[in-house]
This record gives structure tokens, C-alpha cells and sequence, in this order.
């Protein structure tokens, strides 16, 4: 089966749109190879996490910051595509 993309995030401040933005990258890049990418409104003030199924990709408080598209299609790639080429986000 197909992996599952969650974005949680927290809808008082303000992150919706964010989500929504990192959703569609997502699923333009990716689009073969998930199933799909939910939008999770959190109950928790400032949570914005990534999952793939139950494996925790990304985490804003840990990391410091939100992720560059870049840097989270490179991470979700590694997990459910990793022969898969990006192009121009493969170059540093």
C-alpha cells in the first residue's frame, strides 16, 4: 500500500496555508507514489510536524524552523522513493 503524508498544524497560528502549500508540492512531485497527503489541524499551540505513515520526518520545534520545500521533498523521497530523481532540488 501506498504511504500516507500527514502535516499537523496548528490552525491558531496561523499555518493552514503553509500545510496546504507543502501539500500540493507533495502531491505534485510524489503524486505516483502516495496515497495521499492529509491535513491534520492540531490541538497543540506551534506543533507543524511531518509524518510518512507513522515515522516522524520533520518537527519545527526540534528543527528550529520550518522546512524549504527543498529539504522536505528530499526527505520524503528518501523514504517512499529513494531512487526517484528531483531535479533541480537534488543540487545543492
Amino acid at each position: 500500500m501506498k504511504p500516507t503524508i500527514t502535516i499537523e498544524y496548528c490552525p491558531k497560528c496561523g499555518w493552514m496555508l503553509r500545510a496546504a502549500y507543502m501539500a500540493q508540492e507533495l502531491l505534485t512531485t510524489f503524486g505516483d507514489e502516495l496515497h495521499g497527503v492529509l491535513l491534520q489541524p492540531s490541538e497543540i499551540s506551534g506543533r507543524y510536524t511531518i509524518r510518512v505513515d507513522d515515522e516522524e520526518l520533520f518537527d519545527r520545534k526540534r528543527a528550529g524552523h520550518f522546512p524549504e520545500i527543498k529539504e522536505l521533498k528530499q526527505l520524503v523521497r528518501d523514504v517512499v522513493a529513494p531512487d526517484k530523481s528531483l531535479g533541480h532540488s537534488d543540487k545543492k
